[in-house]
């Protein structure tokens, strides 16, 4: 999963906030989408749209608060999702809120 060099250079309270937001964005709120929007601008800005930081305010502070730790922590491991971990949940989302990028990619595989 995340090698020992990463954990230390992410950070637990960091990592703990990725998880919260990742649980977070497979709902099916408001607050979801634009953490799904968030964490996705991450994944893949080009195809997933990127994210509009006036989104802040419509998320409960605690969520704002993890959405920073995760900016850190992206800042700080220098890494994409997957590496860490979050592959197949990062998937998910994309399957939730991105359906159109996952029709696609089927159809590609298909031609």
């Amino acid at each position: 999963m995340v090698d020992l060099e990463t954990a230390k250079a992410a950070g637990v309270m960091e990592l703990a906030a990725l998880a919260r937001l990742v649980k977070i964005a497979q709902g099916d709120t408001g607050q979801s989408r634009r953490v799904a929007d968030f964490l996705l601008a991450w994944w893949n800005a080009g195809s997933c749209g990127g994210f509009d930081l006036t989104n802040l305010w419509a998320v409960d502070g605690a969520i704002a608060e993890d959405m920073a730790a995760v900016v850190r922590l992206i800042g700080n491991v220098h890494r994409y999702p997957d590496s860490l971990g979050y592959g197949a949940d990062f998937e998910k989302i994309v399957e939730l809120w991105r359906p159109e990028l996952t029709e696609a990619q089927m159809s590609l595989k298909r031609d």
